[in-house]
């Protein structure tokens, strides 16, 4: 039998193979198919082209309404009214609404909707974040989640690997989003084109399951087809924690086959910002002039976590946001809002002088609670800085992680943590 990377393992158990290969291209059983209020109804309108009755398993589709919700106009609104009638009409038991909704990638692992060995697909480039959990994740068109809605079945072409060797500690105020803005700047953004980005090596138990899955989530600025890493005893207390299923774990054989292997010293990994306008544009605050900023949005799929938002409450606590610097702060899901609230986060933000949204994609991809005009610039804990992402065409994002983009929002600038925090804090 062929030598195998985690990825092809799961993906030959779920075709029904002894192995696969790279290239290989198969039709594999999917165990979660995802859609939110923008990809969804594509996809439904497809559905209804296909000559089903109904759809694969209600239990096995999660609709998530996060982009523009609440909703922010009145074609915002038709979107989610068609998902809403297609959930009901289908008995679809994860349809998530405002008030119960959380963004989908955050919301979904917090579930416990997504475990180790699964294959997930949804209509969203982000999906590839639950590879945090060692399952099988990736982002497909609305006509690809129809059919999988319709069939439970997906096709893929076998991807090749890159495998990412993490080893030593970070340092204090360094997370996993200065890893992979580290890595994709290393790499760039097609360095890992239609490859699976493979994380193991014994650093894997110094990152936690928000670290994990903030790195996961941006494989895809490197052109991955899905990013994973290695199941290990933090992965499954988790899993347990959240009451998902019971994992199923898949280890790369020894001797599969790599195209490239990256060893990372977590240690020498400094704060990481992604200048416009793109994810690549990486730099350390070594290679940072001074830039004035008029907007930072804490929060998305990326970093809107309890641990995002925990560190960015202690960089601002008994401080306030520079003058004319808005800065939002989204927590990803109902449940770590009302955790930070109970933490008493909430108050500390708005003592800071900063605005609390409900649960939303909002900012992130222009799309409401945070658009930017011609020429201003944003710090923003998100996933994407291409041109427009955020707003106006000729303003910019610069991607960072919550500890960056809290002392960004103090000094009114780009700003390294450890310009505002005091020695023995």
């Amino acid at each position: 039998m062929k030598a195998m990377t985690m990825t092809q393992k799961i993906l030959a158990a779920h075709a029904g193979l002894e192995s696969v290969a790279a290239g290989q291209l198969i039709l594999a059983k999917t165990d979660m198919v995802l859609g939110n209020d923008i990809t969804s109804p594509v996809a439904i309108n497809e559905y209804k082209k296909i000559n089903v009755k109904s759809v694969f398993d209600k239990d096995k589709i999660a609709l998530v309404m996060d982009h523009f919700a609440p909703n922010k106009d009145i074609q915002a609104a038709q979107q989610c009214k068609l998902c809403r009638t297609f959930s009901d009409d289908n008995q679809i038991s994860n349809f998530y609404d405002t008030g119960d909704m959380g963004v989908e990638h955050a919301l979904l692992p917090e579930k416990g909707l997504v475990t180790s060995g699964d294959i997930v697909v949804g209509a969203d480039s982000h999906t590839c974040t639950y590879g945090a959990l060692g399952a099988f994740s990736t982002g497909v068109g609305s006509t690809d989640m129809a059919c999988a809605m319709a069939t439970g079945k997906a096709w893929f072409k076998v991807p090749s690997a890159i495998c990412f060797n993490l080893k030593g500690k970070l340092n204090s105020y360094v997370s996993g989003k200065d890893v992979i803005l580290h890595i994709i700047g290393m790499i760039g953004v097609s360095g890992a084109l239609y490859k699976s980005m493979e994380f193991k090596g014994p650093g894997l138990k110094n990152l936690t399951i928000d670290d994990r899955l903030c790195m996961a989530n941006m494989a895809i600025e490197a052109g991955a087809k899905n990013g994973i890493f290695e199941v290990d005893d933090i992965t499954k207390t988790y899993l347990h924690s959240v009451g998902a299923k019971e994992p199923v774990v898949y280890k790369a054989d020894k001797n599969a086959q790599y195209d490239e292997t990256y060893d990372i010293d977590l240690s020498t990994i400094q704060s990481t910002v992604a200048f416009p306008h793109l994810p690549e544009n990486a730099r350390t605050f070594d290679n940072i002039p001074e830039i004035k900023i008029d907007q930072v949005v804490i929060g998305s799929c990326t970093n809107g976590r309890l641990s995002d938002l925990i560190i960015a409450a202690k960089i601002m606590k008994g401080r306030k946001v520079a003058k004319r610097v808005r800065t939002i702060i989204i927590p990803a899901t109902q449940k770590i809002y009302l955790e930070a609230m109970e933490l008493g986060l909430l108050k500390i933000f708005i003592d800071s002088g900063c605005a609390v949204s409900t649960p939303t994609c909002g900012p992130c991809l222009g799309g409401h609670m945070g658009i930017l005009a011609k020429g201003e610039r944003a710090v923003a804990t998100t996933n994407r800085n291409f041109v427009g992402r955020m707003g106006h065409p000729e303003s910019e994002v610069y991607l960072a992680s919550p500890e960056v983009a809290a002392a960004s929002a103090i000094l009114g600038r780009i700003a390294q943590p450890l310009d505002v925090i005091k020695k023995g804090e």
